[in-house]
């Protein structure tokens, strides 16, 4: 949901902030033609699990991680990918939708080559953090993987002689493509609320988080980026990793559907000073798009009208016991884990990550909006005009 901190209606802000955006969306009310071109030639992605479509896998000798073993990948590519889904992520949909190719992990690029700039590139990583290993390490926080957001967008400068020939040629090949900045930041809360550090230290860590975010962002329009997703935090307190740890017989702990409310007050509380930061960069670049990604409000429905979505309960489809189907012991992916029957009945694949099902609502409430962005241009969505996220 798009909001303010004067609570103005959704739609007004939606329809206010994004009415000068004729190549990129078109408001319902809009005279502009529907047969435009669709401005974007590629995707560029950064991230972590929630968007890492192979890098980890392809860079991992041997692979260890448990998103590498099946059942992961059993319901759309019927092998193991290296994402950490039955299925495809947001990412995917978002690329299938504008008629793109799927991304690419750039690992994969590196390995096996025969790669162009219209199938752009998927830099992130199962695990990453916004923010450099060197900040947990101060903090007495031991974290699996240094793949932070800044050595991702050094992949990218990387990749740039790749893209162009010249400075000139760079920014138009950089400007026609989307760039999806994540989700990114939620694993550098998961770490110390995994090893249950307080909300007071982990709120002093917001700050270093934006700032580490807002700066990629920065350097990128630098480069000549014109439309960049920014993603906010998922509602924590719903994951099942979470309701397992922080289990509780208070039962003013929890909302009416048995998500955790502290936690989902932390997430709400990153979000809103992450759209205010959003908002002062909006002020520097009015040339650019900069677009927040309301992860939170379009999961949010899932957990609060379960049934009318398809879903069963909060269980995962994949792990072994616990009250919801999980626990550390046996993970998705694990010897002993099964997965269920019939994946799209769940919202969670495994204790963390979502189903294909999932992710296809979350991304069709980014796509077609509310989540906050305007109908997109209808002529560039040529999927969804066939029922594309109905079938």
């Amino acid at each position: 949901m798009c909001r303010s901190r004067q609570h103005i209606p959704m739609r007004s802000i939606c329809e206010q902030r994004w009415i000068s955006i004729v190549a990129f969306v078109v408001i319902a009310s809009s005279s502009a033609p529907l047969l435009a071109a669709c401005p974007y030639t590629s995707i560029f992605s950064f991230g972590d699990s929630f968007a890492d479509t192979g890098n980890l896998y392809l860079s991992s000798h041997p692979p260890t991680h448990h998103c590498f073993f099946p059942p992961y990948g059993e319901t759309y590519f019927h092998r193991v990918t290296g994402r950490c889904s039955d299925g495809r992520l947001i990412i995917d949909f978002i690329a299938e939708s504008l008629g793109l190719p799927l991304v690419k992990p750039y690992f994969g690029i590196k390995k096996f080559g025969g790669w162009s700039v219209e199938e752009g590139a998927n830099f992130a990583v199962i695990g990453a953090t916004a923010l450099d290993f060197s900040f947990f390490e101060e903090r007495g926080i031991s974290i699996p993987t240094n793949y932070s957001l800044t050595m991702q967008l050094n992949w990218f400068k990387e990749l740039l002689p790749a893209l162009c020939n010249s400075s000139t040629d760079c920014h138009e090949v950089v400007g026609n493509s989307l760039f999806l900045m994540g989700e990114i930041g939620g694993n550098d809360f998961n770490y110390p609320f995994f090893l249950q550090r307080s909300v007071a230290e982990v709120k002093t860590y917001v700050p270093y988080v934006i700032r580490a975010i807002t700066s990629a962002v920065n350097e990128l329009i630098g480069l000549g980026a014109r439309t960049l997703i920014v993603p906010g935090n998922l509602p924590l307190g719903c994951s099942i990793n979470y309701l397992t740890i922080y289990e509780t017989m208070d039962k003013n702990q929890y909302d009416q559907y048995g998500c955790l409310k502290w936690l989902n007050e932390f997430a709400e509380y990153y979000n809103q000073k992450l759209q205010s930061e959003l908002d002062r960069l909006r002020g520097l670049h009015s040339h650019a798009n900069i677009i927040y990604a309301d992860y939170y409000n379009a999961t949010l429905p899932l957990y609060h009208n379960t049934t009318m979505f398809g879903f069963t309960n909060l269980k995962t489809c994949c792990g072994m016991g616990g009250p919801y189907n999980y626990n550390a012991a046996a993970d998705c992916g694990d010897p002993g884990a099964i997965a269920c029957d019939d994946p799209s009945k769940h919202i969670g694949w495994d204790s963390v990550h979502f189903t294909e099902a999932a992710y296809r609502i979350i991304a069709e409430g980014l796509i077609k909006g509310p989540y906050c962005l305007p109908q997109f241009n209808t002529f560039c969505l040529m999927n969804i005009r066939y029922g594309y996220f109905n079938s």
